[in-house]
């Protein structure tokens, strides 16, 4: 099995690197990234991020207010009703005062935590008009990245992955991978081969999916997580104040590998944007941007005569089908006379069949109503009858 693997592995590598190799964005900061023994956050580079930040801090500062006051409270009892003091124990069962107060306090604070988060939670959740669109793909064990809006895709695998002739491990080989991507080593395990590149100060909509199992795409820095579900287009939106490079993780356990499947986005000026993507469209085969504005506003333009024409053509094809409509009612209305007047000539006989038929019936009934009237008085007047 060795040797297949290895052959497997270096035919994903030479196949990968032919198909994903990426214009090279150089002289940008590395921005997001986590820090060994960090315990804060990565700095926020977004406003959504920004609003957790504060948030988290806002919470936190309740959290611990609650806590001293429970410590407080256990010391306090610990100290002062401790068996060596010899209390002797209250046989009450309930207080009015503190129950009421234990249960308003914590919905007061329940609310005014509420009222601070929700906006929060709304405007992540509220997703704006995007500048530009990338929807990524989470697979076993890297991401796709597809930019609709010029029709080209390519995959990000972790520098170091079998993908790219690696084993998951770091070798001298992986070392030098990384530098030639202007990484160093203490990039492994987050850096990829190739990177989604988006502009700065420019509203970006990524729409999350997986093609396999659940995956979750997020960037610390942005403050933003979503999970990818097969079957399901889930999106989520920031916009990055600064450019530089940042890192994230799948962050969904999605298997095996799930260790080895980071995420890098780079976030660069509009120029240099505009230049990755002429770039990145020779090299994918994607649609020109000249050629997507164009088609953008054709389309714009083929929508609005197509309305504009609408109504002529209604008009002229009504007119048409009320001149049809006279020629169609005379060829009806012929037939419908002749069954009228057909109708009319039989009318006659059939009233006089039926005057005759009822004379008949008449006289046939006429001696049995006799003989039934004739019946009764005997009926009455028999003395056998008591």
């Amino acid at each position: 099995m060795r040797p297949s693997f290895s052959l497997a592995a270096a035919t994903a590598f030479l196949f990968s690197h032919a198909a994903t190799a990426q214009p090279v964005i150089e002289d940008l900061e590395i921005v997001g990234k986590p820090t060994p023994g960090g315990i804060g956050f990565q700095p926020a580079v977004t406003s959504i991020a920004d609003d957790v930040h504060w948030l988290d801090g806002m919470l936190l500062v309740i959290i611990t207010a609650i806590s001293l006051f429970v410590i407080a409270l256990m010391l306090i009892v610990a100290v002062k009703y401790n068996a060596r003091r010899r209390h002797e124990p209250k046989d009450f069962t309930h207080n009015t005062p503190i129950e009421i107060a234990w249960t308003i306090v914590p919905i007061v604070i329940l609310i005014f935590i509420g009222a601070f988060s929700l906006p929060v939670l709304f405007n992540q959740q509220e997703i704006p008009e995007a500048d530009v669109t990338v929807k990524a793909t989470g697979f076993q064990w890297y991401w796709g990245y597809e930019y609709p809006d010029h029709d080209f895709s390519f995959d990000s695998y972790m520098i170091g992955s079998p993908a790219t002739g690696g084993d998951n491990r770091l070798t001298p080989e992986v070392i030098e991978q990384l530098q030639e991507a202007g990484y160093s080593e203490d990039e492994f395990k987050l850096a990829t081969d190739t990177a989604m590149v988006v502009p700065v100060d420019s509203t970006i909509v990524v729409q999350v999916t997986g093609a396999d199992v659940i995956h979750s795409w997020t960037i610390p820095a942005f403050g933003v997580k979503q999970d990818g579900v097969p079957g399901r287009l889930a999106e989520l939106w920031f916009e990055a104040e600064r450019e530089g490079i940042y890192f994230g993780q799948c962050s969904e356990l999605c298997g095996i590998a799930h260790a080895y499947m980071p995420i890098t986005v780079k976030v660069v000026s509009q120029e240099a944007y505009e230049e990755w993507l002429d770039g990145a469209i020779d090299t994918y085969g994607g649609t020109p941007r000249e050629a997507s504005m164009a088609q953008q506003a054709d389309g714009t333009e083929a929508s609005q005569t197509d309305e504009a024409e609408v109504s002529p053509v209604d008009a002229t094809e009504g007119e048409a089908s009320e001149e049809a409509a006279p020629s169609d009612s005379d060829a009806e209305a012929a037939p419908a006379d002749e069954g009228s007047a057909a109708g009319a000539e039989a009318a006659p006989e059939e009233e006089a069949g039926s005057d005759e038929g009822s004379e008949a019936d008449q006289a046939e009934t006429a001696p049995a109503q006799d003989a039934a009237e004739e019946d009764v008085p005997a009926a009455r007047i028999n003395p056998d009858a008591n």
